[in-house]
């Protein structure tokens, strides 16, 4: 029996890209395996993709994800900087970005703040796990005050909530989900491709080599324990023609659903479970994560939405054409326009 394919008559091994390299039962596998179902159920084209990396165990991630995209790994933090250079040369792509909980919340803070308030168009996936897999395991930014490691003793400062950081910069579109529930976090990753602005993604992403022990709480035992959804997410398709105007919610209806409605026609249902979060109110989502923080709650789905605002290259004026697309004419003055502009310093 041939295998079965999707709107654009791929198989869903066509998604897959490099044989992964990583720890047996890492967390990171798990989320490369949802952007390829994501991928394949969306019928995206990988040549209109473009993935992006940092340094740490996540960035290598892109390599084991839709083979036949572009893909560019940076240095240290510097991927955000990267990203936004490609983004405004063809705003035509799909940018996918990934990365760590150091690689963003270490050396790349900076860089990851100024990409919130840019709203550069791109799915930013934090595959978190609370360590520095890659160099054997020391405490990262996100390892939570009284953490213990072999070898590291014990952790005496406060976690950086790379969420709330996301919400106070900017960010247009928040979640937090858990690599060992694959079915919440392929929702989130379809949503967050349909935003049009800047989508993160926190992932909690245990680490099985150097923290996935009892006692922490970005292990696959706290993970499976203690997950809080807010909601029941359900990502759906509907119309075929984009519509460009401003996005409307309703509110939540007698039945405890809202429906938002991304720029490209899609929709996400949210249905509330226990925890009546709206997230289009930023200052509940904040409130939220501050309070999950002091309690130590693990608390996912989609913590906030904004009805986009103009992206980066809304701001600057760009054409609708990528500039990679205009020619050299359209690109680079002539040179009487240079000589005329140059006559006005004499």
């Amino acid at each position: 029996m041939p295998p079965k394919t999707n709107a654009l008559g791929l198989a869903r091994e066509e998604y897959k890209g490099s044989k992964s390299t990583l720890c047996p039962g890492c967390g990171h596998d798990s989320i490369s395996n949802q952007i390829i179902s994501m991928a394949y159920d969306l019928g995206l084209n990988q040549h209109e993709i473009v993935k992006f990396s940092g340094i740490g165990c996540s960035s290598k991630t892109p390599a084991y994800f839709l083979g036949r995209s572009h893909s560019f790994n940076t240095v240290h933090g510097r991927m955000p900087s990267v990203a936004t250079g490609a983004m405004l040369a063809n705003r035509a792509l799909k940018a996918i970005a990934v990365s760590g909980d150091g690689d963003t919340g270490s050396i790349g803070m900076g860089q990851f703040k100024h990409l919130m308030r840019r709203n550069v168009p791109m799915v930013y996936i934090i595959e978190n796990n609370g360590v520095y897999g890659l160099t054997k395991g020391q405490f990262s930014a996100t390892s939570d005050a009284g953490q213990v490691l072999k070898y590291y003793g014990k952790n005496e400062l406060p976690a950086i909530d790379l969420c709330l950081e996301a919400i106070i910069g900017g960010c247009t579109f928040v979640a937090r989900s858990f690599s060992g529930d694959a079915k919440q976090a392929q929702t989130l990753l379809k949503a967050a491709i349909s935003h049009r602005g800047t989508a993160v993604v926190d992932i909690i992403s245990p680490c099985v080599t150097f923290n996935n022990h009892d006692e922490s709480n970005k292990g696959y035992a706290y993970g499976n324990e203690n997950e809080i959804p807010l909601h029941e997410i359900v990502y759906y398709e509907k119309g075929a023609v984009p519509e460009r105007q401003e996005i409307t919610v309703s509110d939540y209806s007698e039945s405890g659903e809202i429906v938002v409605q991304m720029h490209d026609g899609s929709h996400i249902k949210l249905k509330q479970v226990d925890n009546n979060h709206d997230p289009r109110n930023r200052a509940a989502a904040i409130a939220l994560l501050d309070k999950a923080q002091i309690e130590q709650q693990f608390i996912t789905g989609l913590l906030y939405y904004e009805e986009p605002r103009g992206t980066l290259a809304d701001t600057l004026y760009l054409t609708d054409t990528p500039l990679v697309h205009l020619p050299d004419e359209k690109l680079r003055p002539s040179k009487e326009a240079l000589d005329k502009l140059m006559a006005t310093f004499m």
